[in-house]
Parts: C-alpha cells; structure tokens; sequence
C-alpha cells in the first residue's frame, strides 16, 4: 500500500527533521537522490558524460535541489545549462556549486537536450504556472521534438504548476516522463489529472517517515492489499457460509443491465447470486445458477443488496429501491437508485445503520451533492460520504474511495477503457458480491475498483471494449489477482 500527504503535514515534519540535522543535510539527501536516477536515465540513454542537461530552475529550495542535482551529474561530465526563472530569488549556494562543478547559465531554452530537469516550483506553490514559466512549459514539447531521441523530463518532486493536494491541474503545468519525490507521495502522485503528469514516480528517501505525524490524505492500494482483503473459501464452506448477494437492477425495459450486474457478482467471492426484478426470465435464460423471482420482497435471504441500474424511475422503481433500504443489510445504490434519492422522498430511508456504498460518476454526483466535484474530487467525495454516511465510490480515471469516517482511497488501474456503456453494472455486482461475503465496506469499493479497472486493461487486449467483455475478463483477473 503507498500512502500520500498534504502539504502542510510535509512541511511539519521537514522543520522537525531539520531541526535535529546539520544545516542544507535534507536538500543534499534529496538533490543526492535526484541525481541518482537522473544519472541512471542519461546511463540507459548513452551515458553522463557529454550528455545534454537542461536545468529549469525557480526560486527556493525546489530550485535548490535543482541546481545541487546538475552540479552532480556536471562534475560526471555532463554540459548542464541553467535556465533561471527568477535569477533575483535563484537559491545562492546552489548557483555557486553548479557553477564551481562547470555548469553555467543561459538565458533561454536551448535548442537540444537529453533530459530536462523540472525545477520551476516544488510543493509550496498554488495556481498554474505564470510566465514566463508557463511559456517555458509549453515549449518543452518543441525541445523534444528537435532533440532527435526523445528528451526526458524528470519533475523535481511534483511537476510544476500542479496543484499538490488535489491533483487538479488549473492552467499551465509540465509533463513529465519521471517525477523524483522526496520523503513521501503527495497527493498530486495519485489523484487527478496530476497523477497522469507525473510519469513514472520514484521516491527518495530523506528520512521524513519516522516524524510525519499526520495520517495520510490518501491512500493507493496495490495487489497484494487486495488479495489480502478477497474472501477464500475453505473446507467447511459452503454457498450460504460464502455469502448471497442479491440484484435488485434492469427491468423488462433495461434488461441487459440486470445481466450485466449479475455477471459482476458472478465474478464475485459468494456462493449464490439471487435476482429480484421484473428481468428474471432473461437472467435465468442467461445464468442458470441464478435464483431469481420478480420481486424483493419474495427473493429470499441474501446478505447485501445492489439497486438500481436499469430499474428506471417509476413507482415499481421506487417500491424496489425502498424495499432494499428497510433492509437491515449492505447496499450499494448506482444509477437509477441515485436518481431517486436526489428528490427527497427516500431521505428517511437512508437513515440506517447499515453499511450504505454509492457509486456516482461526475453527472450523478452533481444531482447528489447539488454541485459537481470541482477541483478538489477526494475532499468532494469525503464530504458527500460525510452527509449520506455512505462511502462514496466517485467514478473516474483515477476513481476515488472516501469514506464517512475521513479515509480516502485512489485506484491505480482505471484505464478508458472502462468509459463504455454498463460497466459501472458490472462494477455494481462484484461490489456486491464481496459486501455479501463480509468484506468491509470500504475495502469492498477499493477491491472492486481495483479488480474491474485490471478487468478494463485485460479486455482492453483484444481491442475495442464493451461491458460483456469487462465482465468476461473479470474472472481470470480474479484469478490471477487472488491465486483462486
């Protein structure tokens, strides 16, 4: 599991850090390891010496880092050139040791390089980047172009004109192939459009973890969590022990959506998959292993109920979504069901002690919320979770988790492969599924996400993507995933 924080809490602990070491001993850590995999990237390429290297150096100690790194690969023969944004606020020492190691300065982007070295503004700076430093970002792409082989831009700590804590990019930012961060992720690695700016991420160590004293703002599982996290039957399981996870979704009119949403489940950790809705024929035809009947009330016992995509708005609609929340069990509301809360009438159904996940995409999330996540999608999300008392899985690139109590997570394998019509159905079931076998709420939505976004990749294979084919590549993912 990786784990970012805010800036604030950086900060905090740098100053503590600093208090107990030599002056300048942080940025020599950081600008060592800059160096390090700057070195490393020019090694792949050719080698350091006589490489071209580019330095775009602001003001502070993200310029710092900068210009101690180039002073490093300099002194193993680099030409390393220094484009200054701020000459008046440039960080002194740093100028004097490139310089001393035989870099020197220009007044503007020179016409090759072999790796650029973002350094315009670190994690203290808000807003896109102004010029000339917005300028300069924009020409990098024309430096790549006339540089032959692909010039390689590495971002110090984050790419400049980011924003840090949200992962929203507001105006001008760079692009960079490798981010080299220090002390720990921030958030802007993870969230967002930010986190497609950052390329390839590598974190120095500079001794920052033993005195954040924060919890993180985000946190990003990988397999090995949730594989840890999926159910494994055992010897004396059986259907009902597994867990029976009940679809309350599609309609007569919208039947692909009820078997779309019972293959998600069918993907799934339980041991049953019960139907409820007026598509039941369809599923039975379809799933064999199906139980369904035409209604909740006569389905039978499950363990967590999925509602709503497909089951349209009308008033057999509203009895079935009522139906599920008097229940005393999970429930994970997409689609439809989102579309009848937002007019109040279920507001005393939702009062509930059971665990509630809801899965909204941007348009969704609007009606909801009554306005669009914004800039800040985790603090967004984290704030309808807070008002529903629900976890709220926010569909996306980069989907994100959060949950009533504050903890926010970030998938790492959405892919655009997912944006077709009835994948968030599939999402749905096996969400579903695991809440049936009793994996926590939270952990189910971070599960499920993390195995239909792998799911989106592998169909992605073959070409062209649709729902039926995120549903069939579900299982051997589970497999692969999970070792079942």
């Amino acid at each position: 599991m990786r784990q970012a924080w805010r800036v604030a809490d950086v900060r905090a602990a740098e100053q503590t850090l600093m208090a107990a070491l030599p002056e300048g001993t942080l940025m020599q850590r950081a600008a060592a390891g800059l160096a390090r995999r700057c070195a490393l990237l020019l090694q792949d390429a050719g080698g350091v010496y006589g490489a071209r290297v580019v330095l775009l150096v602001g003001s502070g100690d993200n310029g710092g880092d900068t210009l101690y790194a180039g002073a490093a690969l300099a002194r193993r023969g680099a030409q390393v050139r220094a484009l200054l944004m701020r000459p008046d606020r440039v960080h002194l020492a740093g100028l004097r040791a490139l310089r001393a190691a035989g870099g020197f300065t220009v007044a503007e982007l020179p016409e090759r390089a072999d790796l650029v070295l973002d350094g315009i503004v670190g994690i203290g700076a808000s807003g896109g980047l102004r010029k000339p430093a917005a300028a300069v970002a924009e020409r990098l792409g024309e430096l790549r172009g006339r540089s032959g082989a692909r010039a390689v831009v590495v971002a110090v700590d984050v790419p400049s004109g980011v924003a840090v804590d949200t992962g929203d990019v507001p105006g001008a930012a760079v692009t960079a192939d490798v981010t080299v961060t220090f002390g720990c992720l921030k958030p802007a690695h993870v969230l967002g459009p930010a986190a497609v700016r950052c390329g390839q991420i590598e974190l120095v160590d500079i001794g920052l973890g033993p005195v954040l004293r924060a919890g993180p703002a985000v946190s990003v599982p990988d397999a090995a969590d949730v594989a840890s996290w999926w159910p494994h039957p055992g010897p004396a399981s059986d259907k009902y022990t597994r867990g029976v996870v009940g679809i309350a979704t599609g309609s007569a009119t919208y039947p692909g959506a009820a078997l779309l949403g019972v293959s998600g489940a069918l993907a799934g950790p339980t041991g049953m998959v019960r139907y409820a809705g007026s598509a039941h024929e369809e599923v039975v035809r379809a799933h064999p292993s199906v139980v369904a009947s035409p209604r909740v009330a006569v389905a039978g016992r499950v363990q967590a109920w999925v509602c709503g995509s497909g089951l349209g708005t009308d008033d057999q609609a509203r009895t079935t979504l009522r139906s599920v929340l008097a229940t005393a069990l999970p429930v994970v509301l997409d689609a439809d069901a989102l579309t009848l809360l937002i007019d109040g009438k279920h507001a005393e159904d939702l009062r509930r002690d059971a665990p509630m996940v809801v899965t909204p995409h941007d348009g969704e999330f609007k009606r909801l919320a009554g306005e669009a996540p914004g800039h800040d999608r985790a603090g967004a999300a984290l704030k309808l979770a807070s008002w529903m008392n629900a976890v709220v899985l926010l569909k996306g690139d980069r989907t994100i988790v959060a949950t009533p109590g504050g903890e926010v997570w970030a998938n790492p394998t959405g892919t655009s492969a997912l944006a077709t019509a009835g994948s968030g159905d599939v999402l749905a079931g096996l969400l579903g599924s695991l809440l049936a076998s009793g994996v926590p709420a939270e952990r189910a939505a971070v599960a499920a996400a993390y195995a239909h976004g792998l799911a989106g990749r592998r169909a992605a294979e073959d070409g062209p993507v649709t729902a039926p084919d995120i549903a069939a590549a579900l299982r051997p993912t589970v497999r692969d995933l999970t070792g079942q």
